[in-house]
């Protein structure tokens, strides 16, 4: 019983996957964000809130399968700098 070598990481094509998640994520949560600020802010709060909230257990299951950790990891990247985005334009 012989097994075969684990396969190398492909460092390239996964970030340059993860970079387009977060990239497409943090317009997406800015794009919204922004929107729903300019009716009411809490509506913008509550609606990233319950998006996150219900994508969240999806997505953690999704970062042991190796293609889609890649995404994972962007788009948790892409909602915190879309939050943060949003955030600094409050202030």
């Amino acid at each position: 019983m012989s097994t075969a070598p684990p396969e190398p990481t492909p460092w390239a094509t996964g970030l340059l996957v993860g970079a387009f998640a977060a990239v497409f994520t943090l317009v997406a949560v800015v794009a919204f964000g922004s929107a729903l600020a300019a009716i009411h802010p809490l509506l913008a709060v509550g609606f990233n809130l319950v998006v996150v909230g219900g994508a969240a257990p999806t997505v953690w299951r999704w970062r042991r399968v190796p293609v889609w950790r890649w995404v994972v990891y962007g788009v948790g990247a892409g909602v915190i700098s879309g939050w943060l985005v949003l955030f600094s334009g409050a202030l």
